[in-house]
């Protein structure tokens, strides 16, 4: 009988803590709605002390963000290349103040990959242009966030887990925390430490993409009623560690074609300092191969001659994975409501066309901390005033910039030389194209069976062989989970939750090959000789390996896989990336 997780041993309470804004994750859009918040207070009580406006002081307020990471920037992963537009704004002095940026953009460069050759595009197109913007560790710039937070006396909680959204009739009025110290089978352990109850004024959802909360709250509010489903890109990098001198930092270099076969997407390379390339790749969900492996494509990669040639003498020194929205301006939620708000890519805030969401993300938080501010004042979260938020993405960058490239992805997935008429024409016209609202197709949908995509030569086919490790510039996956450094308790609930084995075993091995032992960039999943059905395959699930990626709730073809939050302080270690 399995033991129901929100059960309390006898004689232990949660605690209960009234905070005035909460926010749900402590990424760049989270960091930022708190820093934002902080700043209209600061300068609310300054114009009331100063006479230049009525009012009361607010006196001690109290601003939490709960991070499930282990620290901030834990399990912070991006490309990246910062359009520095809202740290401008919201930090004028980010320089001054020792920002942590690795390289400002001095070359852009885009190539077309065939098998053996590259091609340079004569000129780099609009999209691509990054000059005078920065290369940049996400890990590292939301550490530093965090510190100009807690420097305007904003608590940062990190290891706690939302697991939980609490409402009173259909207004969201807090989160509850998971517990910690639970056994596998969820029995508590002698250092079990009950979550809390965070009852707050408002509360903002930052998580990131396919944030787990915020998937509940959307679906009991119905928040994405006529809007087109949430589609996603899964994307892998490395930092490639060179020999001294032979790295001129500040260069941005998109690939398209090689190594992938069956799949769109693309690749990007940038150079920092220390002698270190990022090379990575980015792969659309909605591919119809069941054999997809962006690991293995990133390794792929470095067999190219031209990818070889620039990587010669290095060594990988660190790794990682994670999904982002594709699905852009007609695949947002409805962004408020009684009681809350969802910025950044829990919302699908990224220009995919640009491969740019961070700046989207640190607008929107603080456009929500803009009216945390009417909420305090008014002391009222009704929906009503919660509007402002969504009239202020509407009247911002952010709208600007994804409605100009609403229909991009949904043309693109058709194919990269298919699609470029139609995506001239969306250039031209604005971002509409022939048509307007293009439909997506939901990424769990669009797999087909190997034989399908393959014919008979499936898993036996040289695209989809592994290059051979050498524990230097080639790893298997198994030792590209080690660079992330990621930790869960080995004796706590398995967060990866299976809904019918019997399909993993009887369908989706037989016909599709188990996709999840493919696109999952961290070896979670493998399947294992069936005990009770012999010549079968069951599925074991790894779930200490977990990255928090999220591809298997994203990508599984029979949408069994269930991603929810371990216990809090579980997950990657990141730090360069």
């Amino acid at each position: 009988m399995a033991i129901n997780l929100d059960q309390l041993p006898e004689g232990v309470t949660r605690e209960t803590m009234d905070v005035d804004a909460l926010i749900v994750g402590g990424g760049a859009a989270g960091l930022s709605c708190a820093l934002q918040v902080a700043k209209n207070i600061k300068k609310h009580n300054e114009d009331v002390q100063s006479g230049l406006k009525t009012g009361s002081v607010i006196q001690d307020p109290m601003i939490v963000v709960l991070e499930k990471g282990s620290e901030i920037g834990a399990h912070s992963f991006s490309g990246a290349v910062l359009d520095p537009k809202s740290l401008k704004e919201l930090i004028p002095d980010f320089l001054e103040k020792n920002c942590p940026l690795d390289s400002e953009v001095k070359e852009d460069a885009v190539y077309y990959l065939s098998e053996q050759s590259a091609f340079k595009l004569p000129i780099t197109p609009p999209p691509f242009h990054n000059k005078g913007k920065y290369i940049v560790s996400l890990s590292q710039l939301n550490r530093w966030l965090a510190t100009q937070c807690e420097a305007e006396g904003i608590n940062i909680f990190p290891g706690f887990a939302a697991v939980e959204a609490l409402y009173e009739g259909n207004k969201l009025v807090g989160v509850r925390t998971g517990d910690k110290g639970r056994d596998k089978s969820g029995t508590p352990k002698a250092n079990f430490e009950p979550g809390l109850i965070l009852k707050s004024k408002i509360t903002i959802f930052a998580e990131g993409t396919r944030g787990s909360l915020f998937k509940s709250v959307q679906t009991k509010l119905n928040l994405r009623e006529g809007k087109n489903p949430e589609v996603f890109e899964e994307g892998v990098k490395e930092i490639i560690q060179m020999p001294p001198g032979t790295v001129r930092p500040g260069q941005v270099i998109h690939t398209l074609g090689f190594p992938l076969h069956k799949s769109i997407g693309g690749t990007f390379i940038y150079t920092i300092p220390g002698d270190k390339i990022i090379l990575g790749l980015v792969a659309y969900l909605d591919s119809k191969d069941p054999l997809l492996d962006p690991h293995r494509e990133l390794q792929r990669l470095k067999t190219h001659p031209f990818i070889a040639e620039m990587l010669k003498g290095g060594k990988v020194v660190a790794y990682g994975g994670k999904t982002l929205p594709a699905g852009g301006w007609y695949s947002m939620p409805k962004l408020n409501g009684d009681g809350w708000m969802v910025c950044g890519d829990s919302a699908s805030m990224v220009d995919v066309q640009k491969l740019k969401g961070i700046h989207l993300a640190m607008q929107s938080g603080m456009r929500a901390g803009d009216v945390v501010m009417d909420v305090l004042l008014k002391s009222d979260s009704s929906e009503l005033v919660t509007a402002a938020y969504t009239e202020k993405v509407h009247s911002s960058f952010i709208k600007k910039e994804l409605y100009r490239v609403r229909n991009f992805h949904q043309t693109l997935s058709m194919g990269v030389f298919k699609s470029l008429p139609f995506i001239a024409l969306q250039e031209i016209s604005g971002g509409r194209g022939l048509f307007d609202k293009m439909t997506s197709h939901e990424d769990a949908k669009t797999t087909k069976k190997v034989h399908e995509i393959w014919g008979s030569e499936g898993l036996s086919a040289k695209e989809v062989q592994l290059p051979k490790p050498d524990s230097e510039l080639f790893h298997d996956k198994l030792s590209s989970v080690y660079l992330t450094g990621t930790m869960h308790d080995e004796n706590s609930p398995n967060h990866l939750l299976l809904k019918n084995g019997d399909i993993c075993r009887s369908v989706c091995e037989p016909q599709y090959k188990s996709p999840c032992t493919h696109f999952c960039p961290a070896k979670v999943y493998e399947m294992v000789p069936a005990t009770a059905h012999p010549g079968q395959w069951d599925l074991n699930i790894n779930y200490t390996n977990c990255i928090h990626c999220k591809t298997c709730d994203i990508k599984c073809p029979f949408e069994n896989i269930d991603w929810t939050v371990p216990e809090g302080g579980g997950g990657p270690q990141y730090r360069e990336t």
